[in-house]
This record gives C-alpha cells, structure tokens and sequence, in this order.
C-alpha cells in the first residue's frame, strides 16, 4: 500500500522537519496507522516521528486524544471539527510541533446520508499556528480511499513542515 511515491514524499516530510527542528505525530483512524507506517519506513526517522496515535474507536478518540464525546454525539467522528479536536489532541498529548489526523469512511459499508464512502476529514496542527482542516470525498474501493487519504496526509504534513520558520524539537 506504501507505494515509491509515498515513501518519497514521507522523505521530504523528514527532512523540512529536521530542518526546522520538528517533531511530528500522527492521528489517525480511517488510515489505520499507514500515515506513521510510511514515515517510519524511512530509516532515521525516529528523530522526527514520536508517535502514532491510531484511534479508530469513539472511546479511543475520547480517551487518547481527549475529543470530546459531545463533539463526536453532535458532529459525528468523521467531522471537520473531530479531526480539529484529533490533532489539537495529538498536539498537547505527544508534546510534538506537527500533528496530522485523518478521519473518515473508508467503506465499503459506513457510509450514512450526507456522508458517503470515501469521505475523509483532516487536520493538521502545528505549535504557534491555528489549527487547519481539510476535507475530500475520495473515488475507489477501500485500499484507494486508504491510499489517498495516505497521500493527502503527507502533503499536509509537508506544508505544515514548510510554513514553520523553527521550533525547538518538543515543544511543551
């Protein structure tokens, strides 16, 4: 599922990041964990990567992150403002400068009115900077919503990277 393309793009996210003195999380539920897997499939990525947080429950984005449960009853899980939540989580709890979360409905079943298969929300907080939110309704199966939304991550996370002038490497 980590395709050249990927791991060339994880590369880059390192690197901006070790050149502003980045560290990163991830948060993730739809992607399972493939955001992080791609990162630290790049040998030395452990002075970027501190964590991975995979939260595909309601309980674990409550618990982990500390989304909170009337935002996720009110908005659904798969939300621009429970992605919002995810990272700013991810942020406070792993004590890094980046954080990227991604949310959605992977399918092929979960899809509810107003939310269809392939809909992903993510977010991507960064220290010092409002925290931003993106959304796509992705095409394909499974495997090409997981892949796409693995994509959109790291592009995020690379432009979170790149629009830091420096940071101390944990921040908190």
């Amino acid at each position: 599922m980590i395709d050249d393309a990927d791991l060339a793009l994880a590369t880059q996210v390192l690197e901006s990041c070790r050149a502003r003195g980045l560290t990163l999380a991830t948060a993730e539920s739809c992607t399972g964990g493939l955001v992080a897997a791609a990162l630290t499939a790049i040998a030395g990525s452990s002075d970027v990567v501190e964590r991975g947080f995979v939260t595909y429950s309601n309980a674990a984005k409550a618990e982990l992150l500390g989304v909170p449960t009337q935002l996720i009853a009110a908005k659904g899980a798969v939300s621009a403002e429970v992605a919002a939540a995810m990272a700013a989580g991810a942020l406070i709890r792993a004590r890094v400068g980046l954080v990227v979360a991604v949310t959605g409905i992977a399918g092929p079943g979960g899809a509810t009115p107003g939310k269809p298969v392939g809909l992903v929300h993510f977010g991507l907080a960064r220290q010092g900077a409002a925290t931003r939110t993106e959304k796509r309704v992705f095409a394909g199966d499974r495997a090409a919503v997981r892949a796409q939304a693995l994509r959109l991550a790291l592009e995020l996370l690379l432009a979170g990277a790149q629009a830091a002038k420096t940071a101390s490497p944990r921040a908190g």
